[in-house]
């Protein structure tokens, strides 16, 4: 017989190497044909509810890391809180009408205006369906855990229908009407945008000084005096109809370059630097309020512009008098409202002059800037012009610059609820405090909300209008085009003729002769999803309104979280959600968002092929998500080293417990050790932290740090270290080794079920190789926290004697650095301790050379004094000194014994006696070399 054949050397089939990427998706296959996510909610029926409300992504292209940061977050709170005592179904959700379908089709060759108009939608219907289906593979193989055959989709015909009804209970409370009023309008779209569609870029642009001479002063300014406005869009004055000045300023009448102009006392100075004037002479001052109803030549146009006063005048830039285009921006609309002019926007839906325009027919309105500037000068009407760079506003889908653009919209009226939405967002639980300022400040400022677009993917808006043009919107017709909806989809809107979409027999005084025409715009895809609270939470028997939490983008705060408060207050009167979670973008090692176009785009599909899918979702749980998160691959490469000293720590607690019967051979805990008592409490902290200050506050990282300080400080750098002299070297059944196996089971069991949210797939591949009754440890429940006798003294007793085995460490490796000597095992210590560490050792009663993983501790009278030699540390003096004797072949320690027992010359006494007792051959005849 050999000496390795008497160890308890431990065995388990649990491989080293993972191979994720092959080995995740056969585990996928098998619970895909168990149906888990079905057999979890059916144990959890009965249970209390906790919906998280799925934020639908948009259906086009692959997922993409931002998708996996989001979904796996959504999963994770998912799983814990259904392995939690909740049932917490999960209902995922896709966006599938708007622009970038359309432009998708378009660069397949598809041509939109010269094809029906039902069959282009069912063209965009098809290819949004393949994006799905596309998207919805990506995030099964990331280990989502959903009901993915019944997701919804915005374009299903059960979830239109509940738009309309939604639609149409908007218009029953008073919230919509049509108007013309100045919107943003994307060129490169045709189409109006909401606010949510905007995102800012730099550009350049010229910011000019323009005169318009006096016409009427009302006698208290000259007919050679000239208003001095400026504007950095030039292209906007053909539409100018007026100036604004405030009221209550003081304006100054100077004299400069032989002219009298009209500027702002307070900007003066400014404005003759910007302009170059070198001499000023300030003539008289009058007051903004005295200039009202004044008018003003138009510099090109034979037109007057009335001046008029306005509060949106300010004395941040410009001259104190500025340039009003009713047509082209809100604050001039106002204004122009109220001194009843025209709403002028001479420029069409692909952004070019109409005939409105005198002189600038069919030009793209940017390139009219130019010729724009080029008539005021030679009108003489141009005083100064430069450029500069400054931020712009662009439709977020097409990157192109948007415009103010007056044109008829259906509007939704926020004034007429926005305290109703500012109350409930008080009311919200916000995860992250600063979100609920961020949207209170949204809706407290955002203007009317135009829902109506001009194009043609997307749910109609269903308005019918009468012979005299009236709007028709009734909560009967309504009703009677969500029926149809519901039956045949949104084509049958543009397959049925207009009598059929109203209801039978219906008539309006509108429309003596029974002639009807129906609206041809479509809704703002904010309101499609927006619209998922009455499409979804309220519709789905498993779902709950409102929804319990909600986690998105911090994008979302002016999109879905807005659009769906707003929705939801409409007609509802509280808020959709009850809690909400925002997440950061995902950025590059710069700083930059990742993009396609930049090439810095991390693909989750890549990533799973590579290293597999339970490594994205380790780095989801090891980010802090709150704010943006950079991220490359040797982030994923360091979070693929710590999933590995994962597996390796629970590798080695399935090998050594391999022979352990958890019903038969544990050990109460009454029963063990100080040391693995002290393991089972620090276990049970574990339980604490992960559970309550991790998965109840969504806080991953929290989780994430947790387990691996778990692994690394409580298990691999202490406990599992000083193990491998029980569970190796005692005989197979001894208590010692059966206390220690005891906590390494109970660490496997709750270790894998609490990271069961996060590694999903290493959790089910463990849990294989356990004991216990669930067939699938996402089908098991959280652990709980336990309350063990004099844990709190236990454990002080415990930190303490940590604190003095810091102490041990430094003084070996000091040994070891003067070539004392080379393994600690090679080691005798002496301790001199004071009283209290006297105590200490008293109270723990542990074989401290097992613990230290030294050859023989000696623990001195308090009353010896230390030499010099030994190192002295805050309650005790440490001497390390080479063992005496021989090493043992079997336990690697260092006894003076080695050498003289008959036929086991090899071993210790220690190893001897447990040979003798359990292999009496080996201990008769010696063993083979």
């Amino acid at each position: 017989m050999k000496i390795k054949e008497t160890l308890q050397l431990g065995q388990t089939e649990f491989p080293m190497r993972g191979n994720l990427p092959t080995r995740e998706v056969e585990w996928q296959k098998e619970w895909a044909e168990k149906d888990l996510y079905a057999q979890r909610q059916k144990l959890n029926e009965g249970k209390p509810s906790f919906v998280l409300h799925d934020g639908p992504p948009y259906a086009n292209g692959n997922i993409h890391l931002g998708h996996a940061l989001n979904k796996i977050s959504k999963d994770i709170i998912v799983r814990s809180k259904s392995m939690s005592g909740f049932r917490s179904p999960f209902v995922p959700g896709w966006d599938t009408h708007g622009l970038p379908i359309e432009q998708a089709l378009t660069k397949k060759g598809i041509k939109r205006k010269e094809m029906l108009q039902a069959d282009y939608l069912s063209l965009c219907e098809e290819y949004a369906m393949e994006q799905v289906n596309t998207q919805r593979e990506d995030f099964k193989r990331l280990g989502i855990s959903a009901d993915w055959e019944n997701p919804y989709i915005t374009l299903q015909k059960e979830y239109v229908a509940e738009q309309i009804r939604l639609f149409g209970k908007m218009a029953e409370n008073g919230y919509l009407y049509k108007g013309q009023k100045p919107v943003y309008w994307s060129p490169s779209s045709e189409s109006s945008l909401a606010e949510a569609e905007i995102e800012y870029q730099d550009v350049k642009s010229a910011s000019i000084f323009v005169a318009f001479n006096v016409k009427d002063g009302k006698g208290l300014l000259d007919n050679d005096t000239a208003f001095v406005i400026w504007t950095t869009t030039p292209w906007t004055l053909p539409a100018n109809l007026g100036i604004s000045v405030n009221a209550d300023y003081i304006y100054n009448v100077i004299e400069a370059d032989e002219r009298k102009f009209v500027i702002a006392k307070e900007l003066l100075n400014s404005v003759a630097e910007q302009i170059g004037w070198e001499d000023v002479k300030v003539l008289s001052e009058i007051k903004g309020a005295d200039m009202e109803l004044m008018t003003a030549q138009h510099p090109f146009y034979d037109r007057e512009s009335l001046v008029m006063v306005g509060e949106h005048v300010t004395l941040e830039a410009g001259t104190g008098l500025v340039h009003t285009a009713p047509g082209h921006g809100d604050d001039d609309y106002q204004v122009g409202k109220k001194y009843n002019l025209d709403i002028l926007s001479p420029v069409d839906g692909r952004g070019c002059y109409t005939d409105e325009a005198p002189g600038f027919e069919g030009i793209f309105y940017d390139k009219a800037n130019p010729m724009v500037t080029e008539l005021l000068e030679e009108k003489g009407a141009l005083l100064k012009l430069e450029f500069f760079t400054h931020s712009y506003p662009h439709d977020w889908r097409t990157k192109k610059p948007v415009i103010y653009r007056a044109t008829p919209q259906w509007f939704a009226s926020i004034d007429k609820f926005r305290d109703n939405i500012l109350e409930e967002v008080k009311k919200v639980d916000w995860v992250i405090p600063w979100g609920e300022t961020r949207l209170y400040n949204m809706v407290r400022d955002r203007g009317d909300w135009v829902i109506s677009r001009q194009r043609a993917w997307g749910v109609p808006l269903p308005i019918f209008y009468a012979e005299n043009e009236e709007p028709i919107l009734t909560s009967e017709t309504v009703e009677h085009v969500a029926q149809i909806f519901a039956e045949e989809g949104i084509n049958a809107w543009y397959n049925r003729d207009v009598k059929d979409l109203l209801p039978v027999g219906f008539t309006h005084p509108g429309s003596p002769n029974g002639t009807f025409t129906k609206e041809t715009d479509i809704m703002d895809v904010w309101f499609d999803s927006g619209s998922s609270h009455q499409a979804v939470l309220q519709q789905r028997e498993d779902l709950t309104f409102p929804a319990d939490l909600v986690l998105e983008g911090s994008d979302q705060y002016r999109g879905w979280f807005n659009s769906s408060i707003t929705t939801s207050v409409a007609i509802n009167g509280v808020a959709p959600y009850k809690q909400v979670l925002s997440q950061g973008f995902i950025m590059d090692q710069k700083g930059r968002k990742q993009s396609k176009s930049l090439g810095n785009t991390i693909e989750p599909n890549k990533v799973t092929k590579q290293m597999g899918a339970d490594i994205i979702r380790l780095w989801v749980a090891s980010v802090d998500a709150e704010s943006d998160v950079k991220v490359d691959m040797d982030n994923l490469n360091q979070v693929s080293e710590m999933y590995r000293k994962i597996r390796n720590t629970m590798r080695f607690l399935m090998a050594n417990s391999s022979d352990f019967d958890p019903k038969t051979m544990a050990v109460a805990y009454n029963d063990l050790r100080s040391v693995d008592k002290y393991l089972m409490v620090k276990l049970n902290d574990l339980i604490k932290t992960v559970r309550e200050a991790g998965y109840d506050k969504y806080s991953f990282p929290t989780v994430y740090k947790a387990i691996v300080n778990f692994c690394t400080n409580d298990l691999s750098a202490f406990y599992l270290d000083f193990a491998k002299d029980v569970v190796y070297i005692e005989a197979e059944d001894n208590y010692e080794r059966r206390c220690m196996q005891t906590v390494f089971y109970e660490t496997l069991v709750v270790m894998t079920k609490l990271m069961t949210p996060i590694l999903v797939h290493t959790s089910e591949e463990i849990w294989s190789h356990l004991k216990e009754e669930e067939e699938y440890v996402q089908l098991a429940e959280m652990p709980v926290a336990q309350t063990y006798p004099n844990q709190e003294t236990l454990t002080s007793e415990w930190a303490s004697f940590m604190d003095l085995r810091d102490n041990v460490l430094k003084a070996l490796e000091e040994a070891r650095n003067e070539k004392l000597i080379g393994k600690s095992f090679e080691a005798k210590i002496t301790l001199f301790p004071s009283e209290p560490t006297a105590a200490l050792i008293t109270a723990l009663n542990a074989n401290l050379a097992q613990l230290l993983i030294v050859s023989e501790v000696v623990v001195a009278d308090n009353t010896a004094t230390a030499p010099a030699n030994a190192m002295s540390f805050d309650g005790v003096s440490i001497l390390v000194e080479k063992a005496e004797g021989e090493v043992c072949k079997r336990c690697r320690a260092v006894k003076v014994e080695v050498g003289t027992i008959e036929n086991l010359p090899t071993l210790c006494e220690r190893c001897a006696d447990i040979v003798k007792e359990n292999y009496p051959e080996a201990a008769a005849e010696g063993f083979e070399d």
